[in-house]
């Protein structure tokens, strides 16, 4: 008899756990369990919400880098078509963009092409090989919101990624016509595909700001309003070389004439 008194809050006080007048009595126990489940359910489906977003956990470190290497990491696969497409003009090159010192440093490697590299980004943990190319004045930190610190028709031929992503439409006014000012032969342009996965919010203190992934049609109008035209010839040379290998990138692909 003295088990059909106890008080109910004094079992949930005592951790939850059903005693034995809960046992015997099934109405008295169903709303505790039917909340400690529910409780339980929620937990389960928050735990996977947060985690389909990539799958698994990364550190914002992590994040960090894989978000920076996607289109710099597609120049590196794209480099043997742009020498094809766009021939001499690949003598004097700029590249614009995180990792910077890896394309200057692979062209530079090949003897034949001048390279240079803006990285717009501070330079964290680099190695020595990038520090000499920082030292010797190959590759510089600046603000691509701002005048690049070159004079017009500085190089033949300027590649940018992983950059504009993160640019506001009123400093693209201003930072893009900048980039075409410095090339005489073209401008090429590496830009994130709406597709895919935006950087993290703990990559807002580096960046600035979230990156704003693109359809072709927004980069095609927006070009033509800002007076930049199709770069045709070195564009059909492109896609003539990239699909005798079946090569796709994933990354959108800009040639424009500066």
């Amino acid at each position: 008899m003295s088990r059909r008194s106890v008080n109910p809050s004094r079992r949930v006080a005592d951790g939850g756990l059903p005693s034995v007048g809960g046992l015997l009595h099934p109405k008295s126990r169903s709303p505790p369990v039917l909340t400690i489940a529910l409780v339980v359910l929620g937990v389960i489906l928050l735990v996977a919400y947060f985690n389909s977003g990539s799958g698994v956990t990364v550190t914002s470190r992590e994040a960090v880098s894989r978000s920076e290497g996607t289109c710099t990491s597609e120049v590196m696969r794209a480099l043997p078509y742009l020498k094809k497409a766009y021939g001499n003009a690949m003598q004097k090159v700029l590249h614009v963009g995180p990792d910077s010192c890896t394309v200057v440093s692979n062209l530079l490697k090949e003897g034949k092409v001048e390279a240079w590299g803006v990285e717009p980004y501070d330079l964290e943990d680099t190695d020595s090989s990038c520090k000499s190319l920082v030292r010797k004045g190959f590759v510089r930190m600046s603000d691509i919101k701002f005048p690049l610190p070159y004079r017009p028709d500085s190089f033949s031929l300027v590649v940018v990624s992983d950059a504009l992503d993160y640019l506001t439409p009123r400093y693209l006014n201003k930072t893009l016509p900048d980039l075409a000012k410095v090339s005489t032969d073209g401008l090429v342009i590496f830009a994130g595909n709406p597709g895919q996965q935006k950087p993290k919010v703990s990559e807002l203190p580096k960046f600035g700001r979230p990156a704003k992934l693109r359809s072709s049609s927004w980069w095609t109008r927006y070009f033509v309003q800002t007076g930049l035209t199709e770069n045709e010839g070195p564009l059909k040379k492109f896609e003539e070389a990239t699909s005798k290998d079946e090569y796709k990138p994933d990354c959108q692909i800009f040639h424009l004439s500066s």
